[in-house]
């Protein structure tokens, strides 16, 4: 049975690839460019369906569409743009490519992408890693990261997390009472105990460890994450807890901190918005309004501006106020 996609954007109803290719053409030939025709259609067809337009637009032009998008528009309009346009499964393993390169690591990205992805999408990502880079990525992520942070990344990308099943309570209970021990009951941290079970037990299994953890300890196991790590091993243990509570509400709490306060991260914007938008972003939406009290659209509205913010909302796809 195919599994009900809560995104927002889907194949559009009676989609041709060379209509749109022509209206794309159009939009971008001589002086100027009408960026009106361009988001509308990039935002409304799914990834799939963009791909078919790209191939019709090379065939019909002898042109490329991604180029032609990169000559003809700028800054964060061309990078959504240009990001709709990636092939779904190059998307990840393009951006940790991305963080990874170069001078200076991206690691809120590789935190990002590696906490949140499932075991068959991680596989996926490292699969393509190989393939479009002839590199191996967990070589790439232990030359660029150190410490335990390093190793909690290189146990995400084994992608060998327990299955969600049956439950083991008396499982549940070891590891509830292994990670009190090795946090609040320890002076200092055994940091590995954590690694290894966040890292490496069920969803299912984890969200029964929380619970008993809190009624062991008094304490959420966010606050122990807190006070007990900091640094980027912090933020990567809080993104997997909180991921293993609910994905949805972990992008809607990236999104908004993307947005709050003075600037805007419009690189975490556009990748988030990407990326969920044909997977979960309904979902990403109904968080973001219990949690924040507005809807994501009203802040997209609010912070964004231009054919940025139009494309942006056409992908958001809807108002909850």
């Amino acid at each position: 049975m195919a599994k009900l996609s809560r995104g927002t954007v889907k194949d559009f109803p009676g989609f041709d690839a060379r209509t749109d290719a022509e209206t794309l053409r159009k939009a971008m030939k001589g002086l100027g460019t009408d960026e009106e025709a361009v988001l509308k259609i990039l935002t409304s067809r799914s990834n799939a369906q963009r791909q078919q337009i790209a191939s019709a637009f090379k065939t019909l032009f002898g042109r490329d569409l991604v180029d032609d998008l990169k000559s003809e528009l700028t800054g964060k309009f061309e990078t959504l743009m240009v990001a709709l346009m990636r092939p779904a499964r190059l998307f990840d393993a393009h951006e940790l490519k991305h963080a990874l390169k170069g001078a200076g690591t991206n690691e809120k990205v590789l935190t990002e992408i590696l906490a949140s992805r499932t075991t068959a999408e991680l596989r996926n990502i490292k699969q393509v890693y190989l393939e479009e880079y002839e590199s191996n990525l967990e070589d790439h992520i232990t030359g660029d990261t150190t410490g335990y942070y390093q190793r909690m990344l290189v146990v995400l990308v084994q992608a060998n997390r327990d299955p969600d099943g049956r439950i083991d309570e008396g499982l549940v209970e070891q590891d509830a009472q292994v990670l009190f021990k090795a946090g609040e009951l320890k002076w200092g941290t055994d940091e590995e105990k954590f690694i290894t079970i966040l890292g490496t037990r069920s969803i299912c299994h984890l969200r029964k460890v929380f619970d008993r953890y809190m009624t062991i300890s008094g304490f959420q196991i966010e606050e122990t994450i807190d006070r007990e790590t900091s640094g980027d091993l912090e933020k990567l243990l809080l993104a997997i807890v909180k991921c293993v509570r609910s994905v949805p509400a972990y992008f809607a709490e990236s999104l908004f901190y993307a947005m709050k306060g003075g600037g805007t991260d419009d690189n975490t914007l556009i990748r988030i918005m990407v990326s969920r938008s044909e997977i979960d972003l309904l979902d990403v939406r109904r968080e973001f309004r219990k949690n924040f009290a507005k809807s994501l659209h009203h802040m997209i509205q609010k912070d964004t501006s231009g054919d940025f913010r139009k494309a942006l909302l056409l992908l958001c796809g809807g108002d909850d106020e």
